[in-house]
């Protein structure tokens, strides 16, 4: 890397979001008949390279015509109780037949589901291969593309002003450790949240943050810089900086994204072998999260799928558990509890106490079928089927954490704005370090925002200043 350099477009960050900014940069210069030069800056080293979406399976909201998920404008400014940026969500669902149709444009093939189970969503889309294939197939076509770099191993320090204030650039360390200075005529910041920094994380979200783990090894390298530089330069914030999106995972493996997603479909306990949450309330891809959060923040960071031979005849649950560890079995709750680790007494009477309050009706995995439990606390609404039929089987669970809430704010043209809404010039972001939720996430929209705020970014900033050269 050079003392110095001139570029036309910086990228911090080569995830789904940094690398479609790159793209969306390149793809509006070139319509004008520009050239441009464009830099995106790695902190990962290249075999780690695309953060977080390097380990997602990178499932959208999305219909069969490409059209985002219609209830989901409502769904947002419903959890939110009227705090979200319903505007960004409505270009967002504006957006998203355009994103998809990039990401085929450029080597991605998408696969379209149907609800394996019941589900708020009724359809679903996912590109073959995962995030990993958005980020090679994306990072392919900018290192073909002749006019780009990415520098791996790079870390933004701060932006770069000129005198009118203007972001000109991003001060970098690599890794001899010496600062350079890379100029450009714009920078997006699209490096992801704070997931990987324990200060941040104790500061904004309390004690015991430390012990949430990363859902992906990517994750690590997500520091927060690029939060605190935008905020160093006025940036507005946005989004719940005390809350997390966070996942059931099996405990024992070390596998990335080993989500547990099949709670409905069973009980959940915790060190105590007690029940502590309403496991039937909504579909998993409603309330994986939510209980994901009550797992770490009250429950010591332990709980425990509990089920019986019931379930596995459905392949619509079984594909909701994705550990590479078999889960643990026995013929008897004693033995399971053993296994486990739990007081075999207190399971006994936990399971005993919820077949005994299971009220009448048949077990439908497919539906919300109101197979519910009356008098515990808490009660179970729906999906509750007697766990009497062994061997029993039950996953060792923990929450780990996927990306943070709170982040920096931007318009619907991905400008970085200040507190009061203004612009900051030469200043743009896509992805998780875009603060949007409150309370609640709704499923299967982070990848899609990231590719589609990214692509705007790009394309904004390149019409922005070549229009006027």
């Amino acid at each position: 890397m050079a003392a110095s350099d001139n570029y036309d477009f910086i990228v911090v960050g080569c995830g789904a979001a940094g690398l479609s900014a790159a793209i969306g940069y390149i793809d509006a210069a070139r319509q004008q008949g520009r050239a441009p030069r464009v830099a995106v800056l790695e902190s990962a080293p290249a075999e780690l390279r695309g953060g977080a979406t390097r380990w997602t399976t990178a499932r959208f909201r999305a219909c069969e015509d490409f059209s985002l998920d219609p209830l989901f404008v409502a769904k947002v400014a419903k959890v939110s109780k009227g705090l979200a940026d319903l505007d960004y969500c409505r270009v967002l669902e504006r957006e998203v037949p355009a994103t998809l149709r990039f990401l085929e444009t450029h080597g991605v093939k998408l696969l379209h589901y149907g609800p394996p189970v019941a589900m708020g969503v009724q359809h679903e889309i996912t590109p073959e291969g995962g995030g990993r294939a958005i980020v090679e197939a994306l990072a392919k076509s900018l290192e073909q593309s002749g006019v780009a770099e990415i520098f791996y191993r790079t870390e933004a320090v701060r932006l770069s002003l000129g005198g009118d204030g203007r972001v000109d650039g991003v001060i970098v360390r690599g890794e001899d450790g010496h600062l350079h200075t890379l100029n450009a005529r714009a920078v997006t910041l699209a490096c992801g949240g704070f997931e990987g920094n324990k200060e941040m994380l104790t500061r904004y979200l309390g004690a015991n943050a430390c012990d949430l783990p990363l859902l992906a090894p990517g994750l690590a390298f997500n520091q927060g810089g690029g939060i605190k530089m935008a905020m160093e330069i006025g940036a507005g914030t946005a989004g719940q900086f005390d809350m997390v999106h966070a996942e059931l995972v099996d405990r024992r493996t070390s596998k990335p994204d080993a989500y547990l997603y099949g709670h409905p479909f069973g009980i959940v306990v915790n060190e105590h072998a007690a029940r502590f949450y309403d496991e039937g309330c909504g579909t998993f891809e409603e309330t994986f999260e939510l209980i994901a959060f009550e797992v770490w923040r009250n429950q010591n960071q332990t709980a425990f799928f509990i089920a019986d031979q019931t379930i596995t005849s459905h392949k619509g649950i079984m594909v909701l558990f994705d550990s590479d560890k078999p889960p643990v079995e026995a013929a008897t709750l004693p033995e399971l509890a053993k296994r486990l680790g739990l007081d075999p007494d207190r399971l006994v009477r936990t399971v005993a106490d919820y077949n005994a309050a299971i009220g009448p009706g048949e077990f439908d995995p497919y539906h919300r079928d109101g197979k519910r439990t009356h008098g515990l606390q808490p009660d179970k609404s729906n999906w509750a089927y007697p766990i009497g039929k062994p061997p029993y089987f039950a996953y060792p669970m923990t929450s780990a954490i996927c990306f943070t809430y709170g982040g920096i704010r931007t318009d619907s043209d991905a400008r970085v704005v200040t507190g009061n809404g203004v612009p900051l010039p030469g200043l743009y972001a896509a992805g998780e370090i875009v603060g949007l939720f409150y309370h609640e996430y709704p499923a299967g929209t982070s990848v899609l925002r990231s590719l589609t705020f990214g692509r705007i970014a790009g394309a904004h900033a390149a019409q922005s200043h070549f229009a006027n050269r």
